[in-house]
């Protein structure tokens, strides 16, 4: 189901409980609150780069760029910008260029 109706059912009583991403806009657009899987019943789905062996060739400074990327913004940072996109209808790139100023990327 459309994650956004399983919340919008969330928000209108009609469930009590739903499994969506961590990073969704919507939870913070709608102030839902994640629970935390103390238990580690959920595998973690942390975003990656993932890229073609003939970029990396053509560009090798790209493993290096990506690499500063690591450990640079957490589950609640993109659920934020998430949210400013999805929910406040705000520009992506305008989005993602304050997030790169407020961390000096």
């Amino acid at each position: 189901m459309d994650l956004g109706l399983i919340y919008r059912a969330l928000v209108d009583k009609k469930v009590d409980i739903v499994a969506g991403n961590s990073t969704d806009g919507l939870i913070e657009a709608l102030h839902l609150v994640p629970l935390v899987d103390d238990k580690h019943y959920f595998p973690p789905y942390d975003a990656v780069p993932i890229v073609r062996r003939d970029a990396l060739a053509k560009f090798p400074q790209l493993r290096d760029a990506l690499s500063d990327l690591a450990n640079k913004i957490s589950a609640e940072e993109m659920r934020h910008l998430n949210s400013e996109v999805d929910a406040n209808q705000r520009d992506p790139a305008a989005v993602i260029r304050t997030f790169r100023a407020s961390k000096s990327l």
